[in-house]
């Protein structure tokens, strides 16, 4: 279980900063389109959400497997949303 509680501090960590940083990106650039910020904050906050749900409820079988899988969708959508706030500015 210690290993799953690590994951989560991570995802959480992870989202925090994306979210810090969409907040001051937002906030620095007054052009910037106000629905597209809080599209994007919904995303981040959704995959805040749909990872941690998902780390807590691992599919039997193939464990390891589930987790590459997990960690590499998680940073796919993380890197997504990072290119996302980059254009932003």
């Amino acid at each position: 279980m210690a290993k799953r509680r690590i994951l989560k501090k991570k995802v959480n960590y992870i989202i925090g900063e994306l979210f810090a940083e969409c907040l001051v990106a937002s906030k620095l650039n007054k052009e910037a389109n106000s629905e597209k910020t809080d599209a994007l904050f919904v995303r981040i906050l959704n995959l805040q959400n749909d990872y941690i749900c998902r780390i807590s409820h691992t599919e039997p079988g193939n464990v390891k497997a589930f987790y590459k899988h997990l960690i590499a969708g998680f940073e796919a959508e993380a890197n997504s949303i990072i290119d996302e706030i980059g254009q932003l500015n």
